[in-house]
C-alpha cells in the first residue's frame, strides 16, 4: 500500500532548513542584546491600522474588521511598517525604541520578496543620520558575526556619476527619459500608459544599473554601502537639507549589501503641516495613477503636532539580512512558510 498521495508534494513542509530557524533565533537574541546594551526599549504596536502608507509605490493589504457581532466591517490595513504608531510612542516620551515585527505589502512576491516579511525598526532621539548609519553598521556586523566588513558611503549624485556618468539633479527630463529607455529597454511612448515621471526614470536606472553594483568588494566579498542624499522629491518622511553644492536633498539613506537593499533610514520629519502636505501630494499622484486614496493618519499628524522629538529612524529587512548571512539567493530559504504554503 502506498502513502504517496498523502505527502508526495510535501507542501506542508517548511521551505527553509531547520538549522535556519536556529540561526534566525540566534540573530534575534543578538539584536535584543545589542539594544539592551544601549538602553533602547523593545516595544510592540498593532499590525492593524485605520490608515497606512500613502506612498504610491507601496500597496497595502486591506483588512475589514467588525468591532461587534452583526456590525458592518470597518476598513483597516495591515501595516507596511510600524513607523506611524512608533512615532506616536516617541511623541508620548518613550525615548529610544525598537521593534521586531511582521509587515505586509501587496503585490510583492518573488525571489527577494514575500508579501509577509519581518522588519526590525528603531528610532534614536538626538541621533543625526551619520550616527544612525554608524549604529546600523554595528548592528549588521553583529548579526552577520563579522566585524571586519568594509563600510562605504556614497551620495546619490556620486552613484549616478560613477555608474551612469550623469548628474541626476542636472540632466534634462528628455535626456533622462532617453537614457532610461537605452539602459533599461523601458518604452515610455505608449499613448495609453501614464508617462514616466522624472523619479520613475531615476528609480528604474537605480534598480537596474546601480543597485546590483552596491555593497560588493572587487574580490566579491560583501561590503556595506550606504547610499544617501536622495532627491528632495523622494523624501517620504525625511527632512530636507542642502548638500555642499546647495542642492536641496532628502536626509535619508538606504543600505545595500551585495546588491540587495537591506535598510531605509531617515532623519525624521517632525513638522505636522509639511507631513500632511506630503500625504496629500501622494494621494494626488495616486489619483493620477488610478490607485485608491489612503485616509490621512490623523493620529500621526496629531502626534507630530504634539511634538515628535528630533530623531533618526531606520527600517531593516531581517529576512534579507539572513539571506546575506546564510549566503542564499531566495527569501523562501530563510522563512518557514512563504505565501504559496500558507
Amino acid at each position: 500500500m502506498t502513502h504517496s498521495g498523502h505527502h508526495s508534494s510535501r507542501q506542508w513542509a517548511p521551505t527553509c532548513r531547520l538549522e535556519t530557524l536556529r540561526v534566525r533565533a540566534e540573530a534575534y537574541a543578538r539584536i535584543r542584546t545589542f539594544f539592551q546594551e544601549r538602553n533602547v526599549l523593545e516595544v510592540e504596536t498593532p499590525v492593524l491600522g485605520s490608515s497606512t502608507a500613502t506612498d504610491p509605490f507601496l500597496a497595502s493589504v486591506p483588512a475589514s474588521l467588525s468591532l461587534s457581532p452583526g456590525q458592518p466591517g470597518r476598513q483597516f490595513f495591515l501595516h507596511t511598517s510600524p513607523e506611524f504608531p512608533m512615532k506616536r510612542l516617541l511623541a508620548a516620551g518613550t525615548g529610544a525604541i525598537y521593534q521586531i515585527c511582521k509587515t505586509f505589502r501587496d503585490g510583492e512576491s518573488g525571489r527577494r520578496h514575500n508579501p509577509e516579511f519581518t522588519m526590525l525598526e528603531w528610532y534614536r532621539p538626538d541621533f543625526n543620520l551619520c550616527q544612525l548609519m554608524a549604529e546600523v553598521a554595528e548592528l549588521v556586523m553583529r548579526v552577520l558575526g563579522n566585524e571586519s566588513v568594509r563600510v562605504h558611503h556614497l551620495s546619490y549624485r556620486e552613484a549616478f556619476g560613477r555608474y551612469l556618468g550623469i548628474d541626476p539633479f542636472c540632466i534634462t527630463d528628455t535626456e533622462l527619459e532617453q537614457l532610461t529607455q537605452q539602459k533599461t529597454g523601458f518604452i515610455t511612448s505608449d499613448k495609453e500608459a501614464a508617462p514616466l515621471s522624472r523619479d520613475d526614470c531615476l528609480n528604474l536606472l537605480l534598480t537596474s544599473c546601480i543597485e546590483p553594483e552596491l555593497g560588493r568588494e572587487e574580490s566579491g566579498d560583501a561590503a556595506l554601502c550606504f547610499l544617501y542624499a536622495y532627491p528632495a522629491s523622494q523624501a517620504s518622511l525625511a527632512r530636507l537639507t542642502r548638500d555642499d553644492s546647495g542642492q536641496l536633498v532628502a536626509e535619508r539613506f538606504e543600505l545595500y549589501i551585495q546588491g540587495l537593499e537591506i535598510a531605509n533610514g531617515y532623519f525624521e520629519l517632525t513638522d505636522a503641516q509639511e507631513q500632511g502636505r506630503r500625504f496629500e501630494e501622494d494621494n494626488r499622484q495616486r489619483r493620477q495613477l488610478g490607485l485608491p486614496q489612503i485616509p490621512l493618519d490623523k493620529h500621526l499628524l496629531s502626534a507630530l503636532s504634539a511634538g515628535l522629538p528630533v530623531c533618526s529612524g531606520v527600517a531593516l529587512g531581517l529576512d534579507r539580512l539572513l539571506m546575506i548571512k546564510l549566503k542564499v539567493h531566495a527569501i523562501e530559504e530563510v522563512i518557514s512558510f512563504p505565501v504559496d504554503r500558507v
